[in-house]
């Protein structure tokens, strides 16, 4: 979830080289050298030298006007990290199985502070339209994010959030008395949409827990327990089929079929 403690000595230059490509990745528009420092808190040299290796090997792209924008190797680097895992193999046709709520069906893993939802189907909505449609979202505003968070420890969740605000929270007291909850339950239940009434239930993935699947909209209190059930069956489906051998499937470099 965090920066965890390493037990040997971290490398500072590959972790600002992550932090500028996990920036560069998650920009909805081509960015110059000296916007990104300032996001990431650089010194602009240090930012452009790492930008220019990312588009030396092709993880990066430079534009006409000399910004910088995901390039081809990014590209590659999130489908074979897809498809090496096979987690969305496997979590299709049981998120499929979520629609007879009529909810919106979302998966979604934590990263630092934020959930990236990699499916976030709209009842209605096609699985094509629902895959990777949604940047990064706090993940203490939602139920994934919550019912990740609540299997960190204490003292990463006070690391991460020292002397900054929390998003939907007053205060860090707040926040994990809210994970409490979360964990003494087993699931989260979290109002998104006061207005609307509208809840968004989830629970994790895998052991420890790698991501999290929920459903969103109106919920009232006497159908939490059949949807977490559906939740944790569907959760149970994910993990057991991105633990599977794939015996049917061809790395990416022995491909039989091009298009």
């Amino acid at each position: 979830m965090t920066k965890k403690k390493p037990n040997a000595q971290p490398n500072q230059s590959l972790m600002d080289g992550i932090a500028t490509l996990h920036a560069l990745s998650t920009s909805d528009r081509p960015i110059g050298g000296r916007e990104l420092a300032r996001q990431l808190g650089f010194e602009s040299t240090r930012v452009n030298r790492l930008l220019k290796t990312l588009a030396y090997i092709g993880i990066a792209r430079q534009t006409p006007d000399r910004k910088y924008t995901a390039g081809p190797g990014m590209h590659v680097l999130a489908a074979h990290s897809l498809f090496a895992s096979g987690l969305m193999r496997s979590a299709l046709p049981a998120l499929e199985s979520l629609r007879r709520f009529n909810h919106t069906v979302a998966l979604g893993v934590l990263w630092r502070d934020n959930v990236s939802y990699l499916y976030h189907a709209l009842p209605g909505m096609s699985s094509v339209d629902a895959l990777g449609r949604i940047g990064l979202f706090p993940a203490t505003k939602g139920g994934i994010g919550l019912a990740l968070m609540a299997k960190a420890p204490v003292e990463e969740v006070n690391e991460l959030y020292r002397g900054r605000e929390i998003p939907g929270f007053a205060n860090v007291t707040a926040l994990h008395a809210k994970l409490r909850e979360i964990r003494s339950k087993g699931y989260a239940r979290v109002l998104v949409y006061p207005d609307r009434d509208q809840h968004t239930v989830a629970v994790t993935v895998g052991e420890p827990a790698h991501a999290a699947v929920g459903v969103s909209g109106w919920i009232p209190d006497n159908t939490t327990k059949h949807i977490v059930e559906a939740l944790r069956e569907v959760a149970e489906k994910i993990e057991a089929g991105g633990l599977a051998p794939q015996s049917d499937s061809v790395p990416p470099r022995a491909s039989r079929v091009g298009v």
